[in-house]
């Protein structure tokens, strides 16, 4: 049945209330890679309770007290699940992000886009404090393969377009054997993470990691590196996501500072294949 536009995009919003704790963001932290060295202070903003600091790209993870599959049943929107592919990530904050927290949440489809062979669906997951302020908002871009066709609008032509220069800086982060069975404990149990049986029968040849790992692993790097650890610097990140990385490999991180906006992307330093690309970490007002 093909996808209905109006229908689709005159659904009410899903609502809940959910909350997150200290040890969630820890975990979320150490299986971004946070915590090497053990010892090392600012390894330990990001391990310890004592002063925890957040990461802007916790906020992917955050509960949201709402099942995502849902969205999927929204009426007008029959689908192959089988059929979806996440090709974009944004994240924005609109208050500095606190240890802890009780919110409530919405969920809706923002957007569906024709692009002809495919769909291109945007889910978009706002969070609000318990005065109705926002606190941030999470954008998934997915394509829905073999979707297209239906009429809706065309998908606008913006791109996060690195500078046509070498870049300013390229950061190495290794990732360890284990890396996706940890980030699995944050929600996402797809068994292309963990069961090497499942991984070839769709065409892997073992296990691969969380597209949402290497875009946490790719902001980490860049707050650690470029912005001094400050992790309040960053009101928005976005990234599409190119190819995929194995557990154990070696994260290559470039990046591009152009005033308030880092541009950046992600290789396998082992094999050279991207990871992530057309990203981009825009900072507050007034950073150096």
């Amino acid at each position: 049945m093909p996808i209905n536009y109006d229908q689709i995009m005159s659904a009410e919003c899903s609502q809940g209330n959910a909350s997150y704790k200290v040890d969630d963001v820890i975990l979320y932290h150490l299986s971004v890679g946070a915590g090497n060295p053990p010892g090392d202070s600012s390894e330990l903003q990001y391990t310890y309770e004592k002063g925890l600091k957040v990461l802007p790209s916790f906020t992917v993870v955050a509960p949201m007290g709402i099942n995502i599959s849902a969205v999927f049943k929204t009426p007008g929107l029959d689908i192959n699940p089988a059929m979806i592919l996440h090709g974009e990530q944004a994240i924005e904050i609109h208050q500095p992000l606190t240890a802890k927290a009780n919110y409530k949440t919405t969920m809706k489809i923002a957007e569906i886009y024709d692009l002809g062979k495919a769909a291109l669906l945007i889910i978009e997951v706002s969070y609000f404090d318990h005065e109705d302020k926002p606190m941030f908002t999470s954008r998934m871009s997915s394509f829905l393969r073999g979707e297209g066709g239906f009429g809706g609008p065309a998908a606008p032509k913006t791109q996060a377009l690195a500078p046509q220069r070498a870049p300013d800086g390229t950061l190495n982060s290794s990732t360890l054997p284990q890396q996706a069975l940890m980030y699995r404990l944050n929600g996402d149990k797809n068994p292309l993470h963990a069961d090497p049986a499942f991984a070839k029968k769709v065409g892997f040849d073992k296990p691969i990691l969380h597209g949402l790992c290497s875009y946490g692993i790719a902001c980490k790097a860049i707050v650690d590196k470029v912005l001094d650890g400050d992790v309040t610097q960053v009101t928005s990140y976005s990234a599409r996501f190119a190819g995929i990385a194995y557990p154990g490999e070696t994260h290559s991180v470039s990046y591009w500072r152009e005033g308030s906006s880092i541009f950046l992307g992600s290789k396998v330093k082992e094999r050279g294949s991207d990871i992530i690309t057309n990203a981009v970490i825009t900072l507050k007002e007034g950073c150096p």
